[in-house]
C-alpha cells in the first residue's frame, strides 16, 4: 500500500541525525588512525611497508566488504538502532585491541574486528535516517554524514599524531607505546555513543516514503543465509538448495574461472612492474602481488554470488536493482571516484612529509585540520544546493552538482600537488577540497531513491561490496605501484585522476534518466 510522501520531518529527526553522523565520523576515525601511525607500528613492531598495507587496506576492505552483506539484510528487517549500537561496541572494542597489541598477528586482528564492526554503519544509518526525512531534504541529510565523514578522517590524523606524540614525551619510560595510547584514545567515544543509539527510537519504516513495509518475521535468519549464498564454497550448497540451474550453475563456475585467470595474469603484470620480495605471514610466504589480487579476486567473486543469491532467493530486490540504468551507473560512478579518493587520501600524509619535509606532528595538525574543516564546509553547501536544484530540475539538479565536483576536481589536483611549498599547497588544497566534496551528497541520494524503504540496507551493502573492494582495495595500491616504477611519488598520486573519464560519461546519462527510473521504481518492483 503506498501513500503520499511526507514534506516534513519525523519527531526526533534532528537527534536521530546528529547521532548517525557521530556514528560515521567514529567508523572513519577508528578506521583510518592506523595511516598517521604506521611509521612508529613498523619500528616498534619491526615489520615492513607489505605488512603495512596489509593491514590498511587487504585486511579491513575484505572483512568490511563481506559483512556488510549480511549486516545489510539485517538493517532491512531488525531494530536498526540496537544494529547500530551493538556494532559500534563491537568495533571500538577491537580498536582498543590494538592499544594492547605487541605482535603483527594481534594487530591484524583488531583491523579484522574493525572491518566486521564498521560494516554495518552505512547500510543501518542509511536506512535509518531515511525513515526520518523526506525525500527533498535527503541532500542535506547526506551532506551531514558526508561531513561527519571529514571530520573522522581529520581527526583520525590529528588525534593519533598528537595522542602518540605526547604520550611519548610524558610517559616514555612506560611500557605502553604512543601509538598504542592513540588508538586507546580513539576507542573509549565509541563506548558512550553506543548507550546514546540503544536508546533512540526505531522509526517506521518507510513511513517517510509513503510505501507500506511489512515486518520482516526472520531477519537473523535472512542474514546468515545471505552471508552463507555469497561465501566462496559455501554458496554452492545455497545455489542447490534454492533450486539454481543448471545454466546458473555453470554461470557461476565460468565466471570463477575469469576471474582466476585475470588474478594470475595481474600478478604476474604487477610483479614486472614492481618487483617485490616475499612476505612472511603466519609463517608462510607470500607474494604481495598474488595477495593483492587474490583478495580482489575474492571480493568479484563474491560480487557475483550476491547477484546470483538475490535473483533466487528475493526476485524483486533484485529486478529493482538491476533494471535501474541509474542505479547501476551511481555503483560505478562511486567506485571509480573512490578509487581516486583512496588513492589519493592514503598517501597524502606521506607526499607532504617527503615533498615539504613536514614532520609527522606538523602534518597530522596542518593537513588533519584543514582537511576535516573543508570537508565540514563543502558537503553541507553542496547538499542542500543539490536539493534546491532537484526541486527545479527533477532527477537531473543533483546529478549536475555532482558531475561538477568530479569533473572540476581532477582539473584542479595538479595545480595543487604542483604547489612549490606547503603554504601555497594548503592554499590551493582549500579550492580543491571544497569542489571535491560536492560529489558524495547528490549521488548518495540519488543511489537510494532508487530502490523501496525494505532495499536501502541491501542496496547500501552492494554499494559498499564493490566500492570497497574495487575502490579501496586497488587506489592505495595502483598508486603504490606507480610509485614504485616511476619513482614520483606525485605522479603516481595524480595518474589515478584518468578515471575520471568514464565518471564524467556515467554521470551525464545519471543525468538524463534519474529522474525516469526513480517513476519507475514501482513498476519495476512489480
Amino acid at each position: 500500500m503506498t501513500t503520499e510522501p511526507r514534506r516534513s520531518l519525523a519527531p526526533g529527526a534532528w537527534y536521530a541525525l546528529v547521532l548517525v553522523a557521530l556514528t560515521n565520523a567514529m567508523s572513519l576515525l577508528d578506521r583510518q588512525i592506523l595511516a598517521i601511525l604506521a611509521p612508529a607500528i613498523k619500528a616498534d613492531l619491526k615489520i615492513g611497508d607489505a605488512e603495512m598495507g596489509l593491514l590498511y587496506g587487504t585486511v579491513f576492505a575484505l572483512f568490511y566488504a563481506l559483512f556488510s552483506l549480511p549486516v545489510g539484510r539485517l538493517a532491512d528487517g531488525w531494530v536498526r538502532t540496537r544494529l547500530l549500537a551493538i556494532s559500534l561496541l563491537f568495533w571500538s572494542a577491537a580498536t582498543g585491541l590494538a592499544g594492547l597489541a605487541s605482535s603483527f598477528s594481534m594487530l591484524a586482528l583488531s583491523r579484522l574486528g574493525v572491518g566486521i564492526g564498521e560494516a554495518a554503519t552505512q547500510p543501518a544509518g542509511t536506512s535509518l535516517i531515511f525513515d526520518f526525512w523526506p525525500k527533498h531534504r535527503r541532500g542535506f541529510v547526506m551532506s551531514v554524514t558526508a561531513s561527519a565523514i571529514a571530520v573522522g578522517l581529520g581527526g583520525s590524523l590529528v588525534l593519533g599524531g598528537v595522542a602518540a606524540h605526547w604520550w611519548d614525551a610524558h610517559h616514555a619510560a612506560g611500557g605502553l607505546k604512543g601509538w598504542q595510547f592513540a588508538f586507546l584514545v580513539a576507542a573509549a567515544p565509541g563506548f558512550i555513543l553506543a548507550a546514546f543509539l540503544w536508546n533512540l527510537a526505531e522509526p517506521e519504516r518507510g513511513q517517510m516514503d509513503g510505501i507500506a513495509t511489512a515486518p520482516d518475521l526472520h531477519p537473523f535468519r535472512a542474514a546468515f543465509a545471505l552471508l552463507g549464498s555469497v561465501t566462496p564454497g559455501f554458496h554452492w550448497l545455497g545455489m542447490k538448495a534454492r533450486g539454481a540451474s543448471a545454466a546458473m550453475v555453470r554461470g557461476n563456475l565460468a565466471a570463477l574461472a575469469l576471474i582466476t585467470g585475470a588474478a594470475a595474469f595481474l600478478t604476474v603484470i604487477s610483479s614486472v612492474i614492481s618487483p617485490k620480495p616475499e612476505m612472511m605471514l603466519g609463517g608462510v610466504s607470500l607474494n604481495p602481488h598474488a595477495l593483492q589480487w587474490t583478495v580482489i579476486g575474492f571480493g568479484a567473486f563474491v560480487i557475483i554470488n550476491l547477484m546470483q543469491g538475490m535473483k533466487l532467493g528475493d526476485a524483486q530486490a533484485f529486478r529493482v536493482i538491476t533494471r535501474s540504468p541509474t542505479l547501476m551507473m551511481c555503483i560505478a560512478v562511486g567506485t571509480l571516484q573512490s578509487t581516486l579518493n583512496y588513492g589519493m587520501m592514503a598517501f597524502n600524509p606521506s607526499f607532504l612529509i617527503r615533498t615539504y619535509g613536514l614532520s609527522m606532528q606538523e602534518t597530522a595538525l596542518q593537513f588533519g585540520l584543514l582537511s576535516a574543516a573543508m570537508g565540514i564546509i563543502g558537503p553541507l553547501v553542496w547538499g542542500p544546493l543539490s536539493d534546491w536544484l532537484n526541486q527545479r530540475f527533477p532527477g537531473g539538479g543533483r546529478a549536475w552538482v555532482a558531475l561538477f565536483a568530479m569533473g572540476l576536481s581532477p582539473i584542479l589536483s595538479f595545480w595543487v600537488y604542483y604547489a612549490g611549498d606547503p603554504g601555497s599547497f594548503y592554499t590551493r588544497f582549500l579550492l580543491y577540497s571544497f569542489i571535491l566534496t560536492g560529489w558524495l551528497p547528490p549521488l548518495y541520494a540519488i543511489l537510494y531513491d532508487q530502490v523501496l524503504p525494505r532495499m536501502r540496507g541491501l542496496t547500501a551493502s552492494l554499494y559498499l561490496l564493490v566500492m570497497t573492494i574495487l575502490g579501496m582495495g586497488i587506489g592505495p595500491y595502483v598508486v603504490g605501484l606507480l610509485s614504485d616504477a616511476t619513482g614520483s611519488l606525485r605522479t603516481a598520486m595524480l595518474s589515478i585522476n584518468a578515471v575520471a573519464i568514464p565518471i564524467v560519461v556515467l554521470m551525464v546519462l545519471i543525468a538524463r534518466r534519474a529522474e525516469r527510473d526513480e517513476a519507475a521504481l514501482l513498476e519495476r518492483a512489480g
